[in-house]
């Protein structure tokens, strides 16, 4: 389930694009300033954002957002003027929306971008490695591999948060489920160490660890 960090000001639109998107199968999180949106981008795979906000301009957020997390970002905002739409590109968005909008292009609009952005609906594909989270396959090269349940959903983590590092306190929580199945810091190291015996080879490498921090996706890197 991907998760939509929505940064707008206006209550009705927040509550009302997290009623359409929730049935969607989307999970929803919402700021109503920049301060506030910063603290919770972790959380979020992809934002829609306005320009306007009460403690900084969407553009300037955009930036920062982009600088701290490499995650799509959308604009959502009534500034509809060519240099406004020109700055939002300029500032590192994926798309660029203005209000009134219609929510069924939006959904399609959310989806395109997740695509380009090397998610597509519930599979990871490129010209090497295919994961198929809803089906539980994969493959690698061409032959067929098989992973657990605890390395089905640490691939999902790494996949839905590719450029950004991830600290090993993260992933615990991340994988840490509504059951109580505890993962320790062992059972991590073991498990990226299993994933990347049966995904990487000499000419395609995954999971870069970032010495001291944690591990960052690059997607497949020949």
């Amino acid at each position: 389930m991907f998760t939509i960090l929505v940064i707008d000001d206006d209550n009705d639109l927040r509550n009302g694009l997290e009623f359409d998107l929730t049935a969607e199968g989307y999970n929803i999180i919402c700021a109503e300033n920049g301060r506030t949106a910063l603290d919770r981008i972790e959380s979020a795979d992809i934002v829609l954002l306005d320009v306007n906000l009460p403690d900084t301009e969407g553009f300037q957020l955009c930036r920062e957002i982009k600088k701290s997390k490499n995650i799509p970002v959308i604009f959502l905002t009534c500034r509809d003027l060519e240099a406004d739409e020109l700055n939002g590109f300029g500032c590192g968005a994926d798309d660029y929306i203005t209000k009134p909008f219609s929510l069924p292009v939006l959904r399609k609009r959310i989806a395109a971008v997740l695509k380009r952005n090397g998610i597509l609906g519930d599979v990871y594909s490129d010209d090497f490695l295919i994961v198929d989270f809803g089906r539980f396959t994969a493959s690698a090269g061409g032959k067929n591999i098989s992973f657990t349940p605890t390395e089905y959903n640490l691939l999902r983590i790494f996949v839905n948060s590719k450029g950004s590092v991830l600290t090993r306190q993260i992933l615990l929580e991340k994988l840490w489920d509504d059951k109580g199945n505890f993962v320790d810091e062992h059972t991590l190291t073991v498990n990226i160490n299993r994933i990347r015996g049966k995904i990487e080879d000499e000419s395609h490498k995954y999971i870069k660890t970032v010495y001291g921090i944690g591990y960052l996706w690059n997607g497949e890197n020949q």
